[in-house]
């Protein structure tokens, strides 16, 4: 099998091109190359796919074998992929992911793809359609309990699952002990992924993530655009601000015309190769 290795922000996904390519099981083989020690090593397996609906198709797999609905910086990558691979002319195109068409606007350089902003549509805060178990109209700072103490979270979904908790020291937040109770905790029935924020300044929020099926990784854009969301509900934050995480920096605004999230940050090439599966 053909793949490529690209990251945003070190968030690292081995890329196969379903055009030349044919995978039977993506979920055995989205673990197998996951492994960093033996396989490729990744936090999962993004398939370009053709659709019927846009300009391509994304299909992405997490690490242990789960598929997920959307990855913001998987999707920039697959941007840059298909253009840097002669698949578009096209600076700007439109991919089908399990979240609906998002469409991707891209900046070009020496004839490579540097930036990609990524219109991630509107932000989902309806506790069932999150999901959150809960009848509340919206879920924002509500007390979660993990190992008796209690945590002020608000949800967001993305397309996928967001559960935004803000801390006054993220770098010392014990987040291998506490992430993983948030993403299997009973409230929610599809596991969530889980974010620790501390608010540096209005424009400026930091943050680290456990995500869902993969654990902690070094930048999540799904999870970036939530906490902006979730920081501008708990009036922490402007509409548009930088959220860093442990691989870098993404823009994200929530547009007040359009109620869209916008999405901007690098896709980035590592390698290529063939591995026998």
């Amino acid at each position: 099998m053909k793949f490529t290795k690209m990251q945003g922000l070190g968030n690292d996904y081995i890329y196969v091109n379903c055009f030349e390519e044919k995978l039977d099981n993506p979920s055995e083989v989205a673990k197998l190359v996951s492994d960093r020690h033996f396989g490729i090593g990744s936090d999962g397996l993004v398939l370009i796919m053709p659709s019927d609906i846009a300009d391509f198709r994304m299909r992405m797999f997490n690490s242990d074998g789960s598929e997920a609905e959307m990855c913001g910086n998987a999707i920039r990558c697959v941007g840059k992929y298909v253009y840097d691979n002669g698949m578009t002319d096209k600076t700007n195109v439109r991919v089908e992911t399990l979240a609906g068409i998002k469409t991707l606007e891209m900046t070009v350089e020496y004839g490579k793809v540097t930036l990609v902003k990524v219109d991630m549509g509107v932000p989902i805060l309806k506790p069932k359609d999150v999901p959150v178990n809960s009848d509340k109209d919206i879920f924002v700072s509500e007390p979660v309990v993990v190992d008796n103490k209690e945590y002020k979270v608000t949800c967001v979904s993305m397309g996928n699952p967001h559960a935004v908790t803000y801390v006054d020291d993220v770098m010392a937040f014990p987040l291998q002990n506490v992430g993983p109770k948030m993403e299997t905790h009973t409230l929610f029935p599809r596991k969530i992924n889980a974010e620790f924020v501390q608010v540096i300044d209005r424009s400026n929020l930091k943050m680290r993530v456990w995500e869902r099926g993969a654990g902690e990784t070094l930048a999540c854009g799904t999870g970036a655009c939530a906490v902006l969301v979730a920081s501008v509900l708990n009036g922490l934050s402007e509409r548009k601000a930088w959220v860093k995480l442990l691989g870098g920096d993404l823009l994200i605004e929530w547009n007040e015309d359009d109620n869209h999230v916008y999405m901007t940050g690098p896709a980035v090439t590592v390698f290529e190769g063939i591995i026998n599966i």
